[in-house]
């Protein structure tokens, strides 16, 4: 176990948080603090992620004095369930240290941000398109035990069965942060389902990431670039949700980047949510050019087949998902695939982040 309160303060910069905190409310309670709402809201965003930082560490240095008081009275007293509650109380704070740790490596202009997660099937087939449901699982599985809000903004059902893609709205703390750890091309091996022979298959899907652009970050859409497409909403099996066409799909001319939805209720709602999503990719687009001029990479995109995998994820002959990048490895596909992801984020974030 690795709690140390003494140093911790010190290396996650809380004293200077704390002060920051404290400028932040004494600006909210200004009396012309609403005159100007967007830059309001900015403080308010702030204010919220250094609070991210400060209320749970104090929490948890508070619980930690607590039990270096009551432990020692509970084993001397032989209070086998209260040592034993300590004892998982400790594992929790130390849990959450950690954490800290690793947001402390999301220094990152977006890191703090929502985000959009696109899941797209690719070789493989009706395979693929299975592989990618049940990677979408996974992801709503680990955003629930992150206690991440998510949102599907619209899906694409596969011929057979699965999905040929999905696009997700994750809303929490850090989103982007630790979920473009996820980008890239994740490989099924297993024995398929929809062969009577019981052969083995491999399978593929990309996960694409952008973070939610807010309105302080100019990203220009001129009517001009963009095509507007509206077509009638379905569920799954074809069944239509609405009888008019509020389902929205735009198509940016220049860059080719397409995104739709049809998870809201009006046409108009579906417009407005599409060009959040492509005022995320276009801004996720140029931060990716950026990068590849940097460490001069090309900028060519990778075939969402053999080869190109970020991550390995066997069922059969044997049970193993490996990170192809950092080489992080967990033997138990089941809990991988029920949304436990937080060490290989976490191996990716030390590694790169």
């Amino acid at each position: 176990m690795t709690i140390g309160f003494s140093t911790c303060g010190g290396i996650f910069d809380l004293a200077q948080k704390e002060k920051e905190v404290e400028e932040l409310e004494a600006k909210m309670q200004e009396s012309g603090f609403w005159d100007d709402n967007q830059a309001a809201q900015k403080l308010i965003s702030q204010c919220k992620l250094l609070k991210m930082w400060t209320a749970p560490y104090e929490e948890a240095k508070q619980n930690f004095s607590n039990i270096r008081i009551l432990l020692p009275e509970a084993i001397a007293e032989k209070e086998e369930d209260l040592v034993q509650e300590l004892y998982q109380e400790l594992i929790s704070i130390d849990k959450l240290l950690s954490e800290m740790e690793i947001r402390k490596m999301l220094s990152g202009e977006m890191d703090g941000k929502n985000c959009y997660l696109s899941i797209n099937a690719g070789a493989g087939g009706t395979e693929a398109c299975d592989w990618a449901l049940m990677l979408s699982r996974m992801y709503q599985r680990w955003a629930a035990k992150r206690d991440w809000k998510v949102e599907i903004l619209d899906t694409v059902d596969g011929d057979v069965a699965g999905i040929k893609s999905i696009t997700l709205k994750i809303s929490g703390p850090f989103a982007y942060g630790y979920c473009k750890a996820e980008k890239g091309v994740h490989r099924l091996v297993r024995i398929s389902p929809f062969d009577s022979n019981a052969k083995r298959h491999t399978s593929f899907a990309s996960i694409d990431v952008s973070p939610e652009v807010e309105d302080d970050i100019q990203i220009e859409i001129r009517p001009d670039h963009i095509r507007i497409d509206t077509y009638r909403a379905s569920g799954a099996g074809g069944q239509h949700v609405n009888k008019t066409d509020s389902a929205v799909r735009i198509t940016h001319l220049s860059t080719g980047i397409v995104v739709s939805c049809q998870g809201e209720r009006s046409q108009l709602q579906n417009k407005e949510t599409c060009l959040k999503l492509l005022r995320a990719k276009l801004y996720e687009k140029e931060m990716q050019e950026r990068q590849n001029k940097i460490e001069n990479l090309g900028g060519e995109k990778k075939e969402i087949a053999w080869g190109s995998q970020i991550r390995n994820y066997v069922f059969q002959p044997y049970t193993l998902v490996k990170d192809t990048r950092t080489k992080y490895e967990s033997g138990n596909v089941q809990a991988v695939m029920d949304g436990d992801l937080d060490d290989f984020v976490h191996a990716y974030l030390k590694e790169f982040g």
